[in-house]
């Protein structure tokens, strides 16, 4: 069992935990995740990135959005409760350094909504090695941002993108991104988020040839590889989210193949989703997927 520490919700649906984890904390590294079941008995695997770790304290910081039964059913719990399971680390590292071993120069990390978070731990890393970072973060209005004041601490440039106008530009992430890129001197980009965002920050790139890493995390299921339901193409070779990634060269994924993949169990998730609903598992949250 693991403690919750401390519980903060974000947004409507966005909810961040900090959760007693000591080995998870310290043999964590960034881009990798962990496995969460909030009850092991009638409970979901949910693979959750770490969003920041305290060795010393022996937390691991969650940030997790509440869009279907399970994420519903963790939203409920509290400060002081328990999570019957946190498995992990999992997944393979982030690559910070550049191939011979020096920092990759100017790294421009792209977050759409939530996937800020899993972005925190990879700039925390790339300041670490002397990178400089221009972060660019969007969401479709200003009360979507999460962990805006963490990040602005961290990188070298914010800009923020919404897509009503309501904080800093009006329009996509992919305009500041397609500047940045003809302006030159960028070495690598970083893009997390949906993945209709992720697959036009890499079509924005392409052209400029900038190497652009992207996380298909959305995609996991089991998180072992057991399942197969994270299954993708890159480069035309079949990969598996979980243990082949969830980090890959964005200009070799199908970007097609995997958005219809993870269509397969919308009806599934839905008919759970609606039962949560009708024993009260959304609580104030509002939460909808």
């Amino acid at each position: 069992m693991h403690r919750i520490l401390e519980k903060r919700q974000l947004s409507a649906s966005v909810f961040r935990m900090e959760v007693e984890a000591p080995l998870i904390a310290r043999a964590r590294a960034a881009g990798q995740f962990v496995i969460v079941m909030a009850d092991v008995d009638a409970g979901e695997r949910i693979p959750l990135t770490i969003a920041d770790a305290d060795p010393g304290k022996g937390s691991i910081t969650l940030v997790f959005q509440a869009v279907g039964a399970s994420t519903m059913k963790l939203a409920k719990l509290e400060a002081g409760d328990a999570i019957a399971s946190v498995t992990g680390p999992l997944g393979r590292p982030t690559s910070i350094r550049g191939a011979n071993g020096e920092p990759a120069g100017h790294v421009v990390c792209v977050g759409g909504g939530i996937g800020v978070a899993p972005l925190h731990p990879i700039v925390q890393a790339l300041k670490r090695a002397g990178n400089r970072v221009t972060l660019v973060m969007g969401a479709r209005t200003q009360d979507l941002f999460v962990m805006t004041d963490e990040m602005r601490a961290l990188a070298d440039e914010l800009v923020l993108v919404t897509d009503d106008g309501s904080s800093g530009r009006k329009g996509l992430v992919t305009d500041p991104l397609k500047e940045l890129c003809a302006a030159g001197g960028v070495d690598e980009v970083i893009a997390i988020g949906p993945p209709i965002m992720m697959k036009f920050c890499a079509l924005a790139t392409k052209p400029f040839g900038v190497k652009t890493t992207v996380s298909l995390n959305t995609i996991m299921i089991d998180g072992t590889g057991m399942c197969g339901g994270c299954r993708v193409t890159v480069g035309g070779q079949t990969k598996f989210v979980c243990v082949d990634g969830p980090e890959f060269d964005g200009h070799a994924v199908d970007w097609d193949q995997m958005m219809q993949r993870l269509s397969t169990f919308k009806v599934q998730e839905a008919l759970a989703r609606d039962h949560a609903c009708r024993i009260g598992l959304h609580g104030e949250s509002q939460a909808t997927r």
